[in-house]
């Protein structure tokens, strides 16, 4: 067996549950072989400074207060109450002595491709905090508390179930979200949800070609103006936005499970160049696509500017 074989043989029987690593502020976060969700309990106090990650976060505090910094919004987060932060948002955390809770960590890639999800994007772009005496509250933390027995239970096919317990929430929290939010455009502007999800379906079976604003207004039989405000309101995100994240999904999913090259992986996840593809992945990951992939193959050998938990 090589010494890199050894070391990430070794380094899954210390960490078998997954771990961290941090790169500045950019917290990549690993899993067990095969998933990608991850039940950390603690009862010990700690202090993370400001980071951000890829997965989407949940607290569900059992005892004591889990204090989040957000920018300038602290939530105070105690028993009874569920903070879900998005992707990608920098955030702090504090536990005090008498803190004990899990933390939820997954990867939204899964629930991405869903027809329905653009739907609540605005939704999912922005931390919910669920107050102990919220409506939502009690239906959530059944669902996370299934998630979490399903979690330490580890029969088989048990990261497929956490899933399912995840987009039960998201419905949960998504009915009740679309009952109360305001359209962005007056509803003369609205438009047919099934024109906009064939449209998605387009996008996501064509995001390997060559696609522009144009091709996919020209497919959902608008202008290409029109498009892109209905778009928007639809999914809370632009198309151009739409499709690079699209693209990157395909590219990190194709980095961690093939032995692709990275020029192989660029143009079969769409995009026309390395030089973008670089340009892009770095702006998003804040790494380059080898150090992604070297980090997730559990290949890098820890440095103390890379602490590992």
């Amino acid at each position: 067996m090589s010494e890199m074989a050894k070391h990430t043989e070794e380094t899954k029987s210390r960490f078998p549950d997954g771990f961290r690593i941090l790169q500045g502020r950019q917290e990549y976060i690993t899993y067990m072989e095969h998933s990608s969700v991850r039940v950390w309990a603690s009862d010990v106090s700690a202090h993370y400074d400001n980071h951000c990650h890829s997965a989407i976060e949940i607290i569900i505090p059992n005892r004591g207060t889990a204090v989040y910094q957000l920018q300038d919004e602290v939530f105070r987060v105690q028993p009874g109450e569920i903070l879900i932060l998005p992707s990608g948002c920098m955030h702090s955390l504090t536990e005090p002595p008498e803190t004990q809770r899990f933390l939820v960590l997954f990867e939204p890639t899964p629930l991405l491709n869903l027809r329905d999800i653009p739907a609540i994007n605005v939704m999912m772009q922005q931390p919910i905090y669920l107050r102990a005496d919220s409506e939502l509250q009690s239906g959530v933390r059944q669902l996370l508390d299934q998630l979490v027995d399903c979690y330490f239970r580890k029969e088989p096919l048990w990261n497929m179930e956490c899933y399912s317990y995840l987009l039960q929430m998201y419905a949960h929290l998504g009915r009740q979200y679309l009952q109360t939010a305001e359209p962005q455009y007056p509803s003369h502007h609205s438009i047919d949800p099934a024109i906009m999800n064939s449209a998605i379906t387009y996008i996501n079976e064509h995001y390997m070609d060559e696609m522009s604003l144009e091709d996919a207004a020209l497919f959902a039989g608008f202008s290409k103006y029109y498009f892109s405000r209905m778009f928007k309101q639809f999914s809370g995100i632009s198309f151009s936005e739409y499709l690079t994240r699209k693209r990157l999904t395909v590219a990190t999913d194709l980095l961690v499970r093939t032995n692709q090259s990275i020029r192989e992986i660029a143009l079969a996840s769409g995009f026309g160049s390395m030089a973008t593809f670089n340009r892009i992945f770095r702006a998003q990951k804040n790494c380059t696509p080898s150090q992604y992939r070297a980090i997730y193959s559990m290949a890098l050998t820890p440095q103390p500017d890379k602490p590992i938990f």
